[in-house]
């Protein structure tokens, strides 16, 4: 389990409202403000799913271990997951499905645990 302090939510929908209209299709955001809405949102999936043993990658903004089941400690991880920042935001605000994301090649997902898709979307805005 995590040390970290909860994430308020509050905190993550204010992030992932600061980068929406980037989301549909607006301009880019400033880097800061698309960190903190991808860090934030992993770190809820963080919370819902607790675990160790699939990596969710957003590069180069973070990654996360989650979900229940054997403890990944080193080497590359048996289940993990990859995708840009967009893409993961559009994940966590239910502006895409898993299914079309991996059909697109925008999102990579190996391992039999890879699958977080039950625990998204994470946020509403």
């Amino acid at each position: 389990m995590s040390s970290r302090r909860a994430v308020d939510p509050a905190e993550v929908r204010a992030a992932v409202s600061a980068v929406r209209e980037w989301l549909d299709d607006g301009p880019k955001p400033g880097r800061r403000e698309l960190a903190a809405a991808v860090r934030l949102s992993l770190r809820t999936l963080e919370q819902v799913a607790p675990g160790s043993s699939v990596e969710v990658r957003v590069p180069p903004f973070a990654a996360v271990q989650c979900v229940e089941g054997p403890r990944h400690t080193r080497g590359t991880p048996p289940n993990v997951v990859e995708t840009d920042p967009r893409t993961w935001l559009l994940l966590a605000t239910g502006r895409t499905t898993w299914d079309d994301a991996v059909a697109a090649g925008v999102l990579t997902a190996s391992g039999s645990r890879a699958d977080v898709s039950q625990w998204l979307p994470l946020v509403r805005v």
